[in-house]
């Protein structure tokens, strides 16, 4: 038993916590644990401490009936990381800010979730192991290869929005798997949000988990009532729980009563399935999965397994050197951990993901996550343009390769394929997904030059297939036929449309689109719809091809001098067209300063200065007043650039470019046949 001075000090700050899981009274005799969080060294006191320990198991692991794995899924910015920021501080957890498992800088600067986390929270007798999951289409791939980690799944779905298309897909994958999930209604708190929409939306949820193939027992699912903004999850339609029902106890209670324990024996021989991966400077490379039996300890003879056509192959033997585990905010060293717990582990260097962990005498590897395939590819080179190397510091191909292959080896959804003159084929789910690569090549002194998506088709049968993408999209009426003009050049097709419940003047539209109709479509979406627009995709299958597109964009002004851009040269540009560049730019000759107002490439010399005479002109000293110019984030200019062009990329600077430089060169290479 615990002393009653720590049994008081401990009840004070961490009351969701039971006696039961409480160290021996000499862990207490240290006052501080320090651990590694985000790569920050923190410390903390004996109290979050003592809920590092649990009850285990014979062996030093926990029993697996107290354990609980669940995967938070749902829609983009249907308030999943905001849900889980709540139940961590339910929990006991100090939280440091809003959003708290949003730890990469790129998904603090733009709010959303890129990778996925996991860490556990305590609740009564139970570890729970929560794995929260992004929302976006083009990182379903981060989605599919958690699923398989967990028993059970929270399907978060905005009250007032109800399912949209990344709803259908993640919640897919769980049925796929057998998950049970939870439904969980959030934003219940907003004023749009009545009983009558709550039952609404909880219809519409029951005909899309029927009309994906659910069981009957899927087909059961629980529901709650939540508003994970004000910290409050209930069984019952409400919108002001009395003040000691404002908690998320009602939510972690349905976890632990309709989620099943793992099925999984602590007497069989160790084996993992490798899940995610991460690298360390001190201890390499960081493997992270979940147990499907036996105990694994410090010090123990594990090996890596990989499945093959022509068998099982050993890939390396070694000792298991670092136990990891998150709990909260913190991440901390433990001595062993069994079947069914979520655990990260170092001391190998060459398995990574869907590669099998086990002892030495095991011999038979697990069976690995399907992904969905890639439906874009991009081909990232070595930058060849006049100002290459003034701003980056990895400029050779091969830093390049090495860079894209560590990529592919932490993202089983990036294909990367090496092409000629040092050059690679990247292949990914959407714009979104290679733009964030790109970006993070960009911090890390990158600079190279990247070609414009390109769908990837198959033949089957000796039919041409592309990739549909599901969308909905929610407008003001009055935007409702410059958006369908727009999509029609696009070969989308309306498959429902109708008034937005509880929102006068909106219409909601459902459509199927070829991902390459939808490539760039999204700023001309928010500028058609003045930004009061939203805009949701999601792949939906390969289907027969729709035939050309229409005409989706206009020609560009291309600089045909080298130099400085100067006002005196815009000035009689700016009635061509949209410009892309300011007075005091670097230009070069094939670079793309500016959008044409017609459907022809124009060359232009942006760099030419005004030429001085003996005669003073009353217009000399005019003052220049120029329009701001457009500037491109990377995700536009990978939606805006056409065949025959390249986006630069550096550390500083997104210019776009002709993929021939040479005027003359590009006149002769339009008069080949496109393929």
């Amino acid at each position: 038993m615990v002393g009653p001075l720590v049994r008081a000090l401990w009840s004070t700050t961490r009351k969701s916590i039971s006696s039961s899981a409480y160290h021996s009274p000499s862990s207490y005799l240290k006052p501080f644990i320090h651990v590694r969080a985000a790569g920050i060294s923190r410390s903390f006191s004996v109290a979050t401490a003592a809920a590092a320990a649990t009850a285990t198991a014979p062996g030093g692991a926990l029993d697996p009936n107290r354990l609980r794995n669940v995967a938070v899924i749902a829609h983009v910015d249907h308030g999943k990381t905001t849900l889980m920021d709540r139940l961590l501080r339910q929990c006991g957890s100090d939280i440091p800010h809003e959003r708290a498992l949003d730890s990469n800088q790129l998904e603090k600067e733009r709010g959303i979730t890129i990778a996925s986390k996991i860490t556990c929270i305590p609740w009564k007798e139970n570890e729970l192991n929560m794995v929260d999951t992004p929302g976006h289409a083009d990182f379903g791939g981060e989605v599919e290869r958690v699923v398989g980690m967990v028993e059970g799944a929270i399907l978060v779905v905005d009250a007032g929005e109800g399912p949209l298309a990344q709803t259908k897909f993640v919640l897919a994958k769980a049925l796929r798997y057998g998950l049970r999930p939870i439904l969980l209604l959030n934003k219940v708190d907003r004023p749009s949000v009545s009983e009558e929409r709550c039952d609404e939306v909880e219809s519409l949820v029951f005909d899309l988990f029927a009309n994906l193939g659910a069981t009957e027992e899927q087909l059961d699912f629980p529901v709650l009532y939540a508003s994970a903004k004000e910290g409050w999850a209930s069984l019952t339609y409400t919108k002001n729980p009395p003040d000691d029902a404002k908690n998320m106890s009602s939510l972690l209670d349905a976890i632990v009563k309709y989620v099943p324990p793992p099925t999984a024996s602590l007497d069989e021989p160790f084996q993992m399935l490798v899940s995610m991966m991460e690298k360390d400077d001190y201890v390499g490379r960081i493997l992270t999965g979940r147990i499907t039996s036996g105990v694994i300890r410090i010090n123990d003879r594990v090996h890596g397994l990989r499945d093959t056509d022509s068998g099982v192959i050993k890939i390396e033997e070694g000792k298991v050197v670092k136990l990891r585990k998150n709990k909260g905010m913190i991440s901390f060293d433990v001595e062993s951990a069994g079947a069914g717990d979520i655990i990260s582990m170092a001391g190998l260097k060459s398995p990574s993901i869907g590669h099998t962990i086990a002892n030495v005498e095991v011999m038979t590897a697990l069976p690995t996550v399907e992904l969905d395939p890639p439906t874009i590819s991009m081909t990232f080179g070595v930058n060849d343009s006049p100002l290459a190397g003034l701003d980056g510091s990895q400029l050779t191909g091969g830093k390049i390769g090495d860079r894209l292959l560590a990529e592919a080896e932490t993202n089983l959804a990036i294909n990367v394929i090496p092409g000629l003159a040092e050059s690679y084929e990247v292949q990914g789910r959407g714009e979104l997904q290679l733009g964030i690569l790109l970006e993070n090549m960009r911090r890390e002194n990158f600079e190279l030059s990247v070609s414009p998506p390109r769908v990837m088709y198959k033949i089957e049968k000796g039919v041409k297939l592309e990739p549909i993408e599901e969308v909905t999209i929610e407008v003001n009426e009055e935007h409702v036929g410059m958006v369908m003009e727009a999509l029609s050049h696009r070969r989308a097709e309306v498959t429902d449309m109708g008034p937005v419940a509880g929102n006068f003047g909106r219409t909601r539209m459902t459509l199927t689109c070829p991902s390459r109709g939808l490539v760039g479509y999204r700023s001309v979406f928010s500028s058609d719809t003045r930004g009061t627009g939203f805009m949701h995709r999601a792949f939906m299958a390969y289907e027969k091809y729709r035939g050309p597109l229409g005409n989706v964009r206009k020609g560009v002004l291309v600089s045909c001098a080298r130099g400085t851009v100067t006002s005196y040269a815009l000035m009689s540009l700016e009635p061509r067209g949209t410009l892309f560049v300011s007075p005091g730019v670097e230009a070069y000759d094939g670079m793309i300063v500016g959008e044409h107002s017609r459907d022809t490439d124009l060359d232009v010399n942006p760099v030419r200065n005004k030429e001085l005479t003996n005669i003073r002109s009353a217009g000399k000293d005019e003052n220049v007043k120029l329009s701001p110019p457009r500037r491109m984030t990377l995700e536009e200019a990978i939606g805006y650039v056409a065949s025959d062009e390249l986006i630069e990329v550096t550390p500083h600077h997104i210019r776009l470019r002709k993929r021939y430089l040479d005027s003359n060169k590009r006149k002769t290479m339009s008069k080949r046949p496109k393929e």
